[in-house]
């Protein structure tokens, strides 16, 4: 079912991933070197300069998909920073490229970034500079020692490979973890509650919950899993965490989740605990609102598991989309509008991070004690009547008895004399009969 719903990428693609890796390990070793040689070290410290280029995420664990970007950690040495070297030198190397496509630097991330394509592939690139000279190729990176004398945003760039080492470590069949967590991802798309931005689970969260179920029934093939999957997760009791394994305490000052002497870690209200020091609440984004909601989708997977089990239902039923358009009609837009592709897509990024404070204070709102806001994905929109179209992140807002639609859509306006390219917002209330829309230049 997994293979005939597109959720492995063909061998073709598999070897043209390695090929553009090895592309860019060398890109980067010669960055190095270049900087190495203008800082006037001697001609065997040019030699010896090197970096290492590492993996995670999606790709890292082995459950990425056709299409899918490559998270990637780029790890140099002591004398290479990140603000000028990284940001400046290597962004403008690459710009150079003519395999280099869409490049969006985002120095001001919380994990500061580098995204483009190379050669249609989509790369996420981190930099980590460390307290060492020379990087060697055999780095250990899962040694907490790599995290001496290195600032926030560089524990948090090495945390992801760190953080998908040890996951890999902790589950007791590597395969059924994958097959499972491949599945379990592509259900919660399908219902709506895969999205970080919007204050759901991302693909580490997700990750995670499924490696505690692994744990828990180590013997289990993947069908059952996914069965006790919602079992496990439709009776526990938030704020509860989730860890596979104890919180590592270490000397090197890094602040760990302890609700017990952190004030802020008292309010997380649904802690997913990454296992790799500094172990830190990996779905901080969650709200009341967005827990309310995958707590009842948990009980919907439950349900037709069940019903399966019994021979009652087919495995099918369990990934049935839900059809919002269909039943929802009124909403408030937000349009983001930029003269051309490239405003767009960084105007974009950053209206979408700032989305998780806008659902934030619609949950403190007085009058909206039952509101409710809920992601979902949709392949097209039929109010949209300008353009091409083309959704890309969706929320919804479920209020008293309904729900609602919060979706970001980008279109091409063909018409317009400008020819402007929009990221549309969406906001649908059920309770409400009146369509409003707000446009932002």
């Amino acid at each position: 079912m997994l293979v005939d719903a597109g959720l492995y990428e063909t061998k073709e693609e598999g070897v043209k991933r390695e090929q553009v890796l090895v592309k860019i390990k060398k890109i980067v070793v010669d960055w190095v070197k270049h900087l190495t040689r203008l800082r006037g070290y001697t001609d065997k410290m040019v030699e010896d300069a090197n970096a290492v280029l590492y993996t995670f995420g999606s790709y890292r664990l082995g459950v990425h998909g056709p299409g899918a970007d490559i998270d990637t950690l780029c790890v140099g040495p002591s004398y290479v920073n990140r603000d000028e070297d990284f940001f400046f030198v290597l962004h403008d190397i690459l710009i150079g490229m003519e395999e280099v496509t869409e490049l969006q630097p985002i120095p001001d991330a919380h994990v500061p970034v580098m995204k483009f394509k190379f050669k249609g592939i989509s790369i996420d690139l981190l930099y980590a500079s460390i307290s060492r000279l020379v990087v060697p190729d055999d780095l250990d990176i899962s040694d907490a020692s790599i995290l001496y004398n290195v600032d926030e945003p560089t524990v948090r760039s090495l945390n992801g490979c760190r953080v998908a080492d040890q996951i890999l470590k902790h589950v007791p069949n590597v395969e059924h973890f994958r097959t499972t967590l491949r599945c379990l991802k592509f259900w919660a798309k399908r219902r709506g509650v895969y999205s970080n931005v919007t204050g759901f689970l991302g693909g580490v969260n997700w990750a995670l919950l499924v490696a505690r179920v692994c744990q828990f029934y180590p013997n289990a093939i993947p069908s059952m899993l996914v069965s006790r999957f919602f079992r496990v997760y439709t009776q526990w009791r938030w704020p509860n965490p989730v860890m596979l394994c104890a919180i590592q305490e270490e000397e090197l000052g890094f602040a760990v989740w302890d609700p017990r002497r952190n004030p802020k870690d008292r309010t997380h209200l649904m802690p997913i605990i990454t296992p790799a020091y500094p172990c830190m609440n990996s779905s901080y984004n969650v709200s009341t609102s967005t827990l309310r909601v995958m707590q009842e989708q948990f009980l919907f997977g439950n349900r037709i598991c069940e019903e399966i089990e019994l021979h009652k239902a087919q495995w099918s039923a369990l990934f049935e989309p839900f059809m919002f358009f269909e039943s929802y009609r009124n909403y408030l837009q937000v349009d983001i509008v930029a003269a051309n592709t490239d405003d767009l897509r960084s105007w974009k990024g950053w209206v979408e991070s700032r989305l998780r404070q806008l659902t934030l204070m619609i949950d403190e709102l007085s009058w909206a004690g039952n509101l409710l806001c809920k992601g979902h994905s949709i392949t097209s929109n039929p109010y949209c009547t300008i353009g091409r179209t083309t959704l890309t992140h969706p929320l919804l807002l479920h209020q008293g008895h309904g729900y609602g639609l919060f979706a970001i859509l980008a279109n091409r306006y063909k018409d317009h004399p400008q020819r402007f390219n929009a990221a549309r917002f969406i906001f649908c209330f059920r309770s409400t009969r009146s369509c409003v829309r707000v446009l932002t230049m």
